[in-house]
């Protein structure tokens, strides 16, 4: 009798021994359930960041800043390792609360929060943050605001002026990196946060700065286009990581169009990071096979869902690149591509 077909890929357990977070990552690889899929995600990066045609798109929803992972983000870019960052407006605007010198504090989900609107406290689950803090960092976008000339931007001009602008402050946050290496930050849902508030109390004040989502789209569907692969590393779902799914789609409807039938550019490499569920049929917790069906992402392509919480696996995942990932990548600086429609 032949070899089961099921019975070829010995499990590994665990052994307890002195190691490097990068050897123990892909000792869990060769576990089970979302320790292998941690594993497993990991070294689908590996491979990620060692292609050079592969370009790398970061999708960024959650409450990472608060939650004090904005750093590693911010590391990412700065490492290299990403090459567009698609996020909320919420991560890229209460990371700023700390870059200006401000903190955050550890605080209670089991808390009067009636009592905290007294104290002008605000709370994101476990965290507390000063509300006087916190509009200070929603004048410091509206200062932005009010010195750019009135006109029509998408989120990545926005941004990338915006980086420029807290760079000349010495204030070193996600945009301000992004703002450094040429990265392009594109936010499809920028007003749900402090930009929004920002942006409403400058047309108040008379200033015409419009957000022009369709070009924002285009923008980054002409990076896609550029780009002769293309990866994700999705942190969380939502509109981020929608919108990085739709590049795909956007990339075959064009070839429709021109008459170039059954055109796939669907993403090479993914990991999702996240801590919904598929059965309930949102995008969030949608799977990466079932993006197959859409053209999202490669049939034959690596990708690995993990379900934990993003300032879990985040740290473990960045100091294990930290330890092995010594080849700097290639900058693309693909925000180039986008830089002369400024103020158009």
């Amino acid at each position: 009798m032949g070899v089961n077909p099921y019975l070829r890929d010995r499990l590994e357990s665990v052994d307890v021994k002195s190691r490097r977070l990068s050897e123990l990552l892909r000792s869990m690889s060769k576990t089970a359930y979302q320790g292998r899929k941690l594993g497993e995600a990991y070294e689908i990066l590996l491979k990620m960041f060692e292609d050079p045609n592969v370009t790398v798109f970061m999708g960024l929803a959650g409450s990472m800043a608060p939650g004090g992972m904005w750093k590693i983000v911010k590391w990412f870019i700065d490492e290299g390792f990403i090459d567009v960052l698609v996020s909320t407006g919420a991560n890229i605007s209460e990371d700023i609360v700390e870059a200006m010198g401000f903190s955050y504090y550890r605080g209670s989900p089991c808390v009067d929060d009636y009592d905290l609107l007294k104290h002008k406290v605000d709370r994101f689950y476990d965290v507390y943050v000063s509300e006087l803090d916190y509009r200070a960092m929603e004048n410091l976008i509206l200062d932005f605001m009010k010195s750019l000339p009135n006109g029509i931007y998408s989120t990545a001009e926005f941004l990338y002026l915006f980086g420029k602008f807290l760079s000349e402050k010495k204030i070193d946050s996600i945009v301000s990196s992004a703002y450094k290496w040429g990265v392009p930050v594109f936010s499809p849902a920028l007003v749900d946060s402090g930009y929004g508030i920002a942006a409403v109390l400058a047309l108040r004040e008379g200033k015409r700065v419009v957000i022009d989502m369709v070009k924002d789209f285009n923008q980054l569907v002409k990076l896609a286009e550029h780009s002769q692969d293309s990866a994700v590393i999705y942190i969380g779902g939502g509109v981020p990581k929608d919108t990085i799914n739709l590049v795909t789609v956007a990339q075959t409807l064009i070839a429709e169009k021109s008459g170039r039938h059954d055109y796939y550019k669907p993403h090479k490499l993914a990991v999702q990071i996240t801590t919904d569920l598929p059965q309930w049929g949102g995008l969030s917790g949608a799977t990466l096979e079932e993006a197959v069906s859409w053209g999202k992402t490669s049939p034959w392509g690596y990708k690995a869902t993990v379900h934990v919480d993003a300032t879990i696996a985040l740290p473990i995942i960045a100091h294990a690149l930290a330890e092995e990932v010594t080849t700097k990548r290639p900058r693309k600086k693909l925000v180039e591509l986008i830089l002369p429609e400024l103020g158009k």
